[in-house]
């Protein structure tokens, strides 16, 4: 960071200060809120931006090498016109980041002049376009960008210190997630009365990163069981962790531990294993 940007900030920081101290209220008589004559101007060079950190993860995800993988691996779409595999992807990823909370925000987001040359983007996809991309999707190509999205995961672990390898938590737990849709395939009522789906998901409590996610329906039936055969706890064994612990969560929700991917509690290997196959 250049030292007049190091000095702006450290002055921003102590004017903050000053009007938060105590000791010097100043005028109590009045409300604080006293603005009355508020005007906006755009300015010809100086343009703001509300996720300024969007930048930043971008320039992590290129550094990573993620949007050759994504390209070169994950094959969808037989033209490109102009949107390549890692643009849709990489949207649907910066949409929650930015606010989004649906496919319809995506509009916002590419009406965004300051976000799309944050992002270097002359365009990004619009709703229609995204929801036909992600139709596109099988069992099988979803597994390999779960493949791409698990190497680049491999490529920032091995930045972690020998520390970080000694011990792998991962918990497994289920969210209700609320849908306003009236017939949304998958989506029940949940037992709390609401409508949506029962979102199970795991992760790597370490560093908070989803490893996968099952979106069931909102009142998953005991017939229900993920399919998948390999799964993050193998896929953790393989990072070089030491011991992996599973925090599994059926009725009982008891601890599984793992040692070099295998858990060492019998009675709830069949559980914990149940989960992990997605």
């Amino acid at each position: 960071m250049k030292a007049i940007i190091r000095r702006k900030l450290a002055n921003s920081k102590r004017r903050i200060q000053r009007r938060l101290n105590k000791a010097k209220l100043g005028d109590c008589s009045k409300p604080m809120l006293t603005a009355s004559n508020i005007h906006y101007e755009i300015a010809e060079r100086s343009r703001g931006i509300s996720v300024g950190g969007i930048g930043t993860v971008h320039t992590l995800v290129r550094r990573l090498g993620l949007i050759e993988a994504i390209d070169r691996r994950l094959a969808l779409l037989k033209i490109h016109l102009p949107y390549h595999e890692s643009d849709h992807v990489l949207a649907l990823a910066y949409l929650p980041l930015c606010g989004g909370s649906c496919l319809q925000d995506l509009e916002l987001l590419r009406n965004d002049e300051v976000l799309l040359d944050a992002l270097g983007a002359r365009r990004i996809p619009d709703p229609t376009t995204a929801g036909d991309f992600c139709r596109r999707f099988t069992k099988e190509t979803i597994g390999t960008l779960l493949d791409v999205i698990d190497d680049t995961r491999l490529r920032v672990w091995a930045g972690q210190p020998a520390a970080f390898f000694e011990q792998a938590i991962i918990d497994m737990d289920g969210f209700l997630v609320e849908t306003t849709g009236a017939c949304k395939q998958g989506m029940d009522i949940a037992y709390d009365g609401t409508w949506g789906y029962h979102a199970l998901v795991l992760t790597l409590a370490n560093t908070g990163e989803a490893l996968r996610v099952v979106n069931r329906s909102g009142n998953p039936r005991r017939r229900e069981r993920p399919r998948r055969s390999t799964g993050p706890c193998r896929f953790v064994s393989g990072a070089a962790f030491g011991v992996s612990c599973c925090a599994a969560t059926p009725s009982s929700r008891r601890r599984s531990i793992w040692t070099v991917g295998m858990p060492t509690h019998g009675s709830a290997f069949s559980s914990a294993m149940r989960l992990c196959r997605i």
